[in-house]
């Protein structure tokens, strides 16, 4: 699999021109203020830290419970002392975001690629105001682009740009292949957010195993028409991956049923792959205020502690 290391500049990715930054700045702005206004705390109590470290000892009170003294120095100090823990807060995240050629994909209010984009900066957001290390991946078939976990302001920034701007040189998508790298690089449980709109059928087994190493979260990007064609006559239908097409008479309500039929069969299958191996999946459609779906998702984990 090809990779740009941390160190590397994307070497795909737009020149830093002044319109880049604008676009940059401008999305920071605007999913900032989502992360101060929305998601204050959520964050925070919904993705938990690694274990608790030990911080200190403090002489016993009343109520403490009798298993947290520290027998040692309380026989040196000739009354008791309990020990005190804090939580592990620090966490690793990892954005592993699908840019293949169906995410270009967008029929009314924005492109499957533009609302990842803004998820990217959202979740890396997040992080930052937590102080987690946050990393991403862009995948199609291969790795486009690899950026390993750091903290800091400049680093988030560096991530919303490439999210925005990353060239890929590939239009193929391979879920699998991607979580399969994450899997590799990572060498400590992690926070996953897989944001893609899981074309093909390559993920389902590594996805499972990703599940039972780390806190995995699906992003399932789509949009309404993918699902149900409008009666609009004869098109053209490409796929923006293969490049293959074929006319479809939109017209004939017969084809209009098998189609919706078909792609909503897959959908549904995809929710029971979750649901059964106990994976959370956020479904995001590009017509909707994807913030509400978000909020529901923070919600019901933190209603499940």
């Amino acid at each position: 699999m090809n990779s740009t290391t941390d160190q590397q500049q994307p070497t795909r990715t737009q020149p830093i021109s002044r319109e880049l930054l604008r676009k940059v700045k401008l999305l920071e702005l605007r999913t900032r203020l989502k992360v101060h206004d929305v998601f204050a705390g959520r964050y925070h109590s919904v993705f938990k830290g690694q274990g608790m470290d030990f911080a200190e000892v403090r002489e016993y009170t009343p109520g403490d419970d009798i298993r947290a003294i520290d027998w040692n120095v309380s026989a040196r100090m000739g009354h008791p002392f309990v020990k005190i823990y804090k939580e592990e807060r620090e966490l690793n995240i990892m954005l592993l975001v699908d840019v293949s050629g169906s995410t270009e994909f967008g029929t009314q209010t924005a492109l499957k690629r533009e609302i990842a984009a803004e998820l990217t900066a959202l979740l890396a957001l997040c992080a930052l105001t937590n102080n987690d290390k946050v990393g991403l991946i862009l995948f199609t078939d291969k790795i486009e682009h690899f950026v390993a976990p750091k903290k800091g302001r400049r680093h988030v920034l560096r991530l919303i740009r490439d999210a925005l701007a990353f060239q890929p040189t590939s239009k193929g998508t391979s879920v699998g292949g991607a979580v399969d790298y994450a899997l590799h690089a990572l060498k400590k449980r992690s926070v996953l957010f897989l944001v893609s709109d899981f074309e093909g059928d390559d993920w389902n087994k590594t996805v499972r195993i990703a599940g039972r190493k780390h806190d995995l979260i699906a992003i399932e990007l789509f949009d309404p028409r993918e699902r149900q064609l409008p009666p609009v006559g004869l098109v053209r239908l490409i796929d923006p991956e293969t490049g293959e097409d074929f006319w479809a008479d939109t017209s004939s309500e017969e084809f209009r049923k098998t189609f919706s039929r078909e792609t909503n069969v897959r959908a549904l299958e995809r929710s029971q792959f979750f649901k059964t191996n106990r994976i959370d999946r956020i479904e995001l459609s590009v017509e909707k205020p994807y913030i509400i779906e978000l909020i529901k998702f923070f919600r019901s984990r933190e209603s499940r502690r």
